[in-house]
């Protein structure tokens, strides 16, 4: 293998998102999340698990920037959990709140890496679910009001801004499905949860124009469709899923409409939206980032909303997440983005996988602690070759945050699914390195020239 040439100055880094590592949610006059009253609704979270403790970055954040900057990282990218700095969602500012995230982008700073700053990571105030939520209209000015806040109290130590992280997430598994907080179940409701979601994040890029000085962007999981025969019904389901998935956000962002799939998909529960709307949700983006994760072979079948299904494939390789393990997917997903969207500057801003972690670190012979992790570190040698490809091939690809910086709450999941590169004992809150963290870290300081290297073991 030759060594890849990453760009000059690509941006090494990991991510994580507030309501999985912080604890303490209600720490310090935060108000509560919808993720604190969904954890707490009996049965909807796996073995009753919270996020009342999680990793304890409230408390430990001075512990993890320096396994960071041990590790070599460049950037890190994490989100602010929203009623830390308005416990009613509008209004009073808990200055508690902005000093604890001023604190850890300073701490950042001093230690050489770059804060990359997302502003929605899933947690709304429940405060303003007990308003509507995402199907409330003045949501949109709600989220600008919160994002200017932080961009007063942050821009210029932060130089890299993120409205949203993955609105179909939010809505395909907290309003059309149900197995994410609010835990709604309506196909009426999951086009409008969408909908506002890209009007706020419009209104807080338009709110970035006026006050901010740097970047701002949009944060999407996407993957890519493949069919599974040659059958004209396979390949209409592929369109339907990609236009769901992929396009959903995407087009209106950055075309200013939506795929017309939709309306076919929700029927009488698609509306009509004014044309103003668009015009709102269309600002100009300095990047977008991309979380990638694995791909999907698609089949048509009868299934809520889609009329699609998936189907495993007998040879492949499969996360404890049940996920694929598809490398090539994200060459060619970079590559559709392209040819879609031309030529915008790409993160990707998630990648990762969980396999099995014993719940403690061994000891070597040496007296080291050791998490043995040989599936992750071929899972990221393989993603990260991935890029390259798509790099070589014109993709303008900037940077790389791997998921997740610590073993964290896998949202209703709970503690059963472990994607860390820093292994989190959850008894003990005893961090260690597991040896793709080492990996990665050597990858870093190569600009992933060791790419080339034959794995350790």
């Amino acid at each position: 293998m030759t060594a890849p040439n990453f760009p000059e100055g690509f941006l090494w880094g990991a991510a994580t998102a507030a309501h999985q590592i912080e604890g303490s949610p209600l720490a310090d006059g935060a108000g509560p999340s919808i993720w604190t009253r969904f954890a707490h609704t009996p049965g909807m979270m796996l073995n009753g698990d919270t996020g009342d403790v999680a990793c304890d970055h409230y408390h430990r954040w001075k512990e993890d920037v320096a396994l960071m900057k041990q590790l070599g990282l460049k950037a890190y990218r994490f989100s602010v959990s929203w009623s830390r700095i308005l416990p009613e969602g509008t209004g009073r500012v808990n200055q508690a709140g902005i000093d604890f995230y001023s604190n850890l982008v300073d701490e950042l700073l001093a230690n050489g890496i770059e804060p990359l700053l997302t502003l929605y990571h899933w947690d709304l105030p429940a405060a303003l679910d007990d308003r509507g939520g995402w199907l409330n209209p003045e949501i949109a000015d709600w989220f600008a009001d919160y994002a200017r806040v932080l961009y007063r109290a942050l821009d210029g130590r932060v130089k890299k801004w993120v409205t949203l992280n993955e609105p179909w997430v939010v809505t395909d598994g907290g309003y059309l499905h149900g197995v994410l907080a609010p835990g709604h179940r309506s196909k009426y409701e999951a086009p409008i949860a969408s909908h506002n979601l890209m009007r706020a994040h419009g209104a807080a890029v338009k709110a970035y124009r006026e006050i901010g000085k740097h970047e701002i962007g949009l944060v999407v999981n996407i993957e890519p469709k493949y069919p599974a025969t040659e059958s004209t019904e396979d390949a209409a389901a592929v369109r339907r899923a990609h236009a769901y998935m992929n396009e959903q956000y995407l087009h209106p962002a950055l075309l200013g409409h939506y795929p017309p799939e939709l309306k076919d998909i929700f029927g009488d529960a698609w509306p009509e939206w004014p044309a103003a709307d668009y015009d709102l949700i269309r600002q100009k983006l300095d990047f977008v980032g991309i979380n990638y994760y694995t791909r999907s072979v698609t089949k048509a079948a009868e299934s809520y909303p889609l009329n699609t299904g998936v189907v495993r494939q007998p040879l492949g390789t499969y996360t404890e997440t049940g996920w694929e393990v598809f490398p090539q997917g994200l060459t060619d997903l970079l590559l559709w983005f392209k040819n879609t969207y031309g030529d915008l500057p790409l993160y990707i801003t998630e990648n990762g996988a969980a396999f099995f972690d014993p719940p403690a670190a061994m000891v070597d012979d040496d007296g080291n602690r050791r998490i043995k992790d040989p599936l992750r570190m071929d899972y990221l040698r393989k993603h990260l070759s991935a890029i390259h490809d798509a790099i070589r091939q014109g993709v303008d690809v900037r940077g790389y945050m791997l998921w997740s910086l610590l073993d964290n709450l896998e949202w209703s999941l709970g503690y059963s699914k472990r994607f860390g590169m820093i292994h989190v004992n959850y008894v003990t809150q005893q961090r260690t390195p597991k040896d793709s963290a080492l990996w990665y870290s050597k990858v870093i300081a190569s600009n992933g020239a060791s790419l080339a290297d034959p794995l350790p073991y």
